[in-house]
């Protein structure tokens, strides 16, 4: 009888063990729109994979069904450490966090997430119809993955639409880190940058991005070449025009329900914030913290990715701690 109960607790350790190693199994079966691409998605997922090449650290591919088609996920860091979600920003894609993962993904589980209406390898087969049905279908990714506590991070459209998820989920967000967020404290500026990508109309396509570049980077030199080439490729899935009017910023009543802790970094040639977002910040976010990253500018995960990697890192671990 002793024997048998060894074997049976020895039998369940293995399962145990076996089923926690393949937690997200079921998702990780490649799709027929990624395994057998058109020639119209071929080339972009080739530099897809190109940048990723840059990611620093190892990653799974999950690709997970939902009602709006199938959102793709990049997985890194330990099993065991506490989740952290990425939200990219406006006309990329999760391969953005290039800079940033290998940090992230040293002591936290990261989970880069495609937004299914941006350039990326989530796939598409319903429209939305607004910007709140993105923040549900958001929600739905979380389930799949059963993420039911995690850090969240979202920079520039990310950043607003991390927001949204902070202010209307019933998860619990263990912080929240917002990365030159787009409209959500404060309007857009008027500024010379605003004005020059206007009139990037009217230059060709190659150097109208050379151009954008130079408006969001304090120091464009930077971005590497691999992944502006994907970026050229993945302009035609754009969808600034149609949601960007209904991201207005959030009422500070409605800041001031966050209660979990807040890190706002901006640039200090940030061309979508000024010091008046960390003002609101600090004043209405009951634990709101922020502060401007010197010579950077919209790109500041670029332009100064160690010591915004460093901020966030310290920020996630004080709010786990207490501190």
């Amino acid at each position: 009888m002793k024997y048998f109960k060894a074997l049976l607790f020895l039998l369940v350790f293995i399962l145990f063990v076996g089923c926690k190693k393949d937690e997200y199994k079921e998702f990780k079966k490649v799709p027929e729109y990624i395994a057998h691409p058109d020639r119209t998605h071929k080339a972009y997922y080739e530099a897809y994979d190109k940048t990723l090449q840059k990611w620093g650290v190892a990653y799974e591919d999950l690709y997970i069904t939902t009602s709006k088609g199938i959102a793709h996920v990049l997985v890194s860091g330990p099993k065991d450490g506490t989740p952290v979600i990425l939200l990219h920003g406006m006309s990329a894609s999760s391969t953005m966090w290039y800079p940033n993962a290998k940090a992230l993904a040293e002591q936290h589980r990261i989970f880069a997430i495609d937004l299914i209406i941006e350039p990326g390898k989530s796939y598409k087969t319903a429209n939305f119809k607004n910007i709140e049905e993105i923040t549900a279908w958001y929600e739905e990714v979380f389930w799949a993955l059963k993420l039911e506590s995690f850090h969240l991070i979202g920079t520039s459209r990310g950043g607003w639409i991390a927001t949204d998820i902070a202010l209307h989920s019933k998860r619990n967000i263990k912080s929240l880190i917002l990365l030159s967020p787009v409209q959500t404290f404060m309007w857009i500026p008027p500024s010379t940058d605003l004005l020059k990508n206007i009139f990037n109309v009217f230059y060709s396509k190659e150097d109208g991005v050379w151009r954008t570049m130079e408006t969001l980077s304090k120091n464009p030199s930077k971005i590497d070449e691999t992944y502006l080439a994907q970026y050229r490729l993945g302009l035609k899935n754009d969808t600034v025009e149609k949601f960007l009017p209904q991201m207005k910023p959030f009422p500070n009543n409605e800041l001031s329900t966050l209660k979990m802790p807040v890190l706002v970094l901006i640039g200090d040639d940030d061309m979508f914030n000024t010091k008046h977002t960390i003002k609101l910040t600090e004043k209405y976010l009951p634990k709101g913290r922020g502060e401007v990253i010197s010579n950077s500018g919209h790109f500041l995960s670029v332009d100064q990715a160690e010591i915004v990697d460093k901020k966030m890192i310290d920020f996630m671990k004080s709010a786990e701690t207490g501190d």
